[in-house]
């Protein structure tokens, strides 16, 4: 089967979740033996070349702290096309005609539209078109959770306008796709009833886990995200804010990930390794590591990265979503002194050089058995929902031509 996948920023990269995410998702459309085209934006300081099966519209910053004057032409091309200002951030007459020239010059089965922001593409897609809908996160919620956290009176007026306008692009999606592929129940029984074929898939992680003893510990708590998200950004305040209070100012800890700058001078006990180019390498270094996550949806890659990574972990209720079955070596806590307990539990039972040895390596065989599975869960899964699309097909075409000798 020939895929066209269409998505936000070429995914090959894999500096932000959703983009391992997606990249998860070709990684599997691929390993079944299907060919996948890729359409996208590249970042202009990615240095990394484009695969064959990549298509780049253009070169152009998604971040809107780089974007310099474009966050202003966003806004006023919302406000004009009546888009979500998220979706408007992608939306160029480039990738409109990118697209059509695509599409004259070939013919594909199926029609991947990756993230809501993409809506706007639908009506370019021939209405026989076999359209999957990939919905990372149930956007619209999201922006409901900053519209109640905001005070500002035109702070909420701007979230209201976001949750309402990508709520309608969702939901429309949703119905106009032969499929939805969510990565949690939660977000597919949403689009059940839009869409009663709406999966909920679980995502492996695209690290290996690493062989035994192979990390020398660098700090005693690792905490890794990309802090320029706000959902990050408030599990990272509230970590500091209120489970850091809890723990023994002798311990180390280390933060890495773009945007959190102002932990530099503020923690003598904490060190900001910024952005690193290689999260698992970060995260195996670290005695145990910290997920803090109190808002978002979706399922967090940085959880199924912490996973590979061998460390022990701790996290909240929220990390762990869309991940049910996880291994043993992780506690889970929302409330900040019980979270700051089980970190300092974890530490002494990894400082125990006796036991650490036994129990690290038991845990490394645990998460590699269950990594291998998951993945081999999630090839499958994919393998399942793309062929009922082709089988649906096969029997409309049996379908028409019965209808067709049955006219004559």
């Amino acid at each position: 089967m020939k895929i066209l996948y269409l998505t936000t920023v070429l995914p090959s990269g894999r500096r932000t979740g959703g983009e391992i995410a997606s990249q998860c998702f070709i990684n599997a459309l691929k390993q079944c033996g299907h060919e996948v085209l890729v359409v996208g934006y590249q970042r202009p300081d990615d240095t990394k070349s484009k695969n064959v099966n990549e298509v780049v519209v253009e070169e152009r910053y998604i971040e809107t702290e780089k974007s310099k004057y474009y966050p202003f032409f966003w806004m006023l091309l919302s406000l004009l096309k009546g888009l979500p200002y998220s979706a408007a951030k992608y939306y160029s007459k480039k990738y409109l005609t990118k697209i059509k020239s695509i599409l004259h010059q070939d013919d594909y089965n199926t029609v991947v539209i990756d993230h809501a922001q993409l809506g706007w593409l639908l009506p370019l897609l021939d209405r026989k078109s076999k359209v999957i809908f990939i919905a990372h996160n149930l956007e619209h919620q999201l922006y409901e959770a900053q519209l109640k956290n905001s005070q500002k009176y035109v702070s909420k007026c701007i979230y209201e306008r976001e949750a309402r306008l990508i709520k309608k692009m969702e939901d429309h999606l949703a119905a106009s796709s032969k499929q939805v592929w969510t990565l949690t129940s939660h977000d597919s029984n949403y689009f059940y009833s839009h869409n009663l074929c709406s999966k909920g898939f679980h995502l492996p992680s695209i690290r290996t886990v690493p062989p035994k003893n192979s990390a020398i510990k660098h700090c005693d708590i690792g905490i890794f995200g990309s802090w320029t998200w706000k959902a990050n950004k408030y599990g990272l305040e509230w970590f500091f804010q209120s489970v850091y209070p809890h723990l023994p100012k002798n311990i180390s800890i280390h933060v890495a990930g773009s945007g959190a700058g102002w932990l530099m001078e503020r923690y003598p006990n904490v060190k900001y390794c910024g952005f690193v180019p290689d999260a698992q390498t970060f995260m195996s270094v670290a005695r145990v590591i910290a997920i803090p996550s109190i808002s978002g949806g979706g399922v967090q890659i940085k959880t199924l990265d912490a996973i590979a990574s061998g460390s022990q972990i701790v996290a909240t209720t929220v990390a762990m979503r869309g991940i049910l079955d996880y291994p043993f070596g992780i506690e889970i806590a929302d409330d900040p002194e019980c979270f700051a307990l089980y970190l300092m539990q974890l530490l002494a039972l990894d400082k125990e050089s006796d036991v650490s040895e036994a129990e690290r390596t038991k845990l490394l065989d645990n998460r590699l058995t269950w990594s291998v599975l998951r993945r081999e869960n999630f090839y499958h899964s994919v393998k399942t929902a793309i062929n009922s699309i082709e089988l649906n097909e096969k029997e409309y075409q049996v379908d028409l031509a019965v209808n067709k000798s049955r006219q004559k």
